[in-house]
């Protein structure tokens, strides 16, 4: 029996660009592939990508039975939301019972964030955090985050591999990082991390930075970020088992920078366009995060966790297991800082 596939998030920025390149990916036989839309638009676009749409609220339990059992599909690829466990549950057991009826092997990839392996979160940060890690898992499992949200955030993680577990479907936990560069997909065509430096710096008049000291965070661009979910895919079409369950985590990024050097990257490029009046890098006060707690509709306290923070999570199983090559160095997101900026001005919404 082939594996019949389901996208979700398809409109978004990681989904999209996913989508997009599928048809060009050289992947191994499989039966459909089916992509979760919202609206007609949304159809007609998964279309052009040979994707056939189906429209379903993944937080209703009996509508995702009656799609994935329907249709039986045994691949899920989940990119829609990091923080809750619901819907993913929901996928899980219908995946058992696709399972169940046909005994062919099920998989749900969920992508979760590099924040939920940060500082944020309770992840230390005084080592490097493989995602080879044998004890990534316990250390998830243990981690105390600052923050409710973050906290629920780390729990997903957990929920989906313990209920993949127990109902012997295999799970993934695929972990984007910062990551840039122009998504090709037919919704949204750029990040969220570096949407969020420019649209704090515009709404200041200035570029700010966050932490005292001078912490690195893990970097991707969005064709490599792509390239790993599209490996994977490969490895499981393919049935040659990719680690999975408390070994399938999988950090996309090429490396790390440090957050100073991108905030001077992009406040160069702002500068260069007026919208900031020079591009040094101030350390933001109370006052100021007080501001941007406004501007993006967070407590004063999430605002470090949108704009800055620690994160030593490092990506090991990419390549190991997949053979995963990123096509542009960590350094490349400094590099291209001004493109960057001059797409997300163009597609900001103020």
């Amino acid at each position: 029996m082939s594996h019949n596939v389901l996208i979700t998030g398809g409109s978004g920025y990681l989904g999209g660009t996913l989508l997009a390149r599928w048809g060009t990916a050289n992947l191994p036989a499989y039966g459909k592939l089916y992509a979760l839309v919202r609206t007609d638009d949304q159809a007609n676009a998964v279309k052009q990508y040979g994707a056939e749409p189906l429209s379903f609220n993944p937080t209703e339990e009996a509508a995702v039975q009656a799609a994935v059992v329907g249709n039986a599909i045994t691949v899920v690829y989940y990119l829609i939301d990091a923080m809750f466990s619901e819907a993913q549950v929901h996928f899980i057991k219908a995946l058992a019972e696709v399972k169940k009826r046909t005994g062919h092997e099920v998989h749900l990839l969920h992508t979760s964030g590099a924040k939920v392996f940060s500082n944020h979160a309770g992840a230390p940060t005084d080592r490097t955090l493989l995602d080879t890690d044998p004890k990534l898992y316990d250390i998830q499992k243990s981690q105390k985050a600052g923050f409710e949200l973050m906290q629920e955030a780390v729990h997903t993680n957990s929920v989906v591999i313990e209920e993949a577990g127990k109902h012997g479907v295999r799970s993934y936990i695929f972990v984007p990082c910062i990551v840039y560069g122009k998504g090709e997909g037919f919704g949204n065509p750029i990040s969220i991390q570096t949407v969020a430096i420019v649209r704090a710096a515009k709404s200041m008049g200035r570029m700010y930075r966050f932490d005292a000291d001078r912490p690195t965070w893990p970097v991707c661009h969005v064709v490599d970020n792509t390239i790993m979910y599209l490996d994977l895919m490969r490895k499981i079409l393919a049935d040659e088992d990719p680690g999975y369950g408390k070994n399938g985590y999988y950090l996309a990024s090429s490396g790390s920078v440090a957050w100073d050097d991108l905030y001077l990257a992009m406040a160069s490029a702002l500068t260069k366009r007026n919208i900031i009046a020079d591009d040094s890098v101030l350390l933001a006060n109370d006052q100021i995060l007080e501001t941007l707690a406004s501007v993006f509709g967070v407590p004063k306290e999430l605002v470090p966790v949108t704009l800055g923070g620690s994160c030593e999570f490092t990506a090991d199983r990419g390549n190991k297991e997949l053979g995963w090559k990123p096509l542009y160095k960590p350094e490349h997101i400094l590099e291209t800082s001004d493109a960057e900026v001059e797409l997300i001005l163009q597609n900001l919404e103020d």
